[in-house]
């Protein structure tokens, strides 16, 4: 039972991780009327957190090109999933940014809990 658990929420993370880039690029479609910069801001941004997810945290640092441990994965966490929430905040869907930022922290914890980090 514990083992389908920690699966579980080992795929809420994957999804997790695709909701940023859902966030991102909602902000960014939304951030002007100009589609010059929605398409800039839409397209660009969650690239820009793609390259920096490859680079420190991919597959828990397991498959990234920069691995990150301890402290500084958790700072890279909370920025990458905070900026998440933040990006579904500032395109004014605070209700949904308060679940995701929930459901997060709910999960960092069990992964945590479960030594899955």
């Amino acid at each position: 039972m514990l083992t389908t658990l920690k699966g579980a929420n080992a795929v809420l993370m994957f999804f997790l991780e695709l909701g940023v880039l859902a966030s991102v690029a909602y902000w960014g479609f939304t951030v002007s009327p100009n589609w010059a910069i929605k398409l800039l801001a839409g397209l660009g941004g969650p690239a820009l957190f793609i390259a920096v997810w490859a680079l420190f945290g991919a597959g828990g640092g397991a498959n990234a090109t920069i691995p990150l441990t301890g402290i500084a994965r958790a700072v890279l966490e909370i920025v990458w999933f905070g900026g998440g929430a933040f990006f579904l905040y500032a395109a004014g869907r605070a209700a949904p940014a308060a679940v995701f930022a929930l459901v997060f922290v709910v999960n960092a914890v069990l992964r945590i809990l479960w030594k899955q980090v």
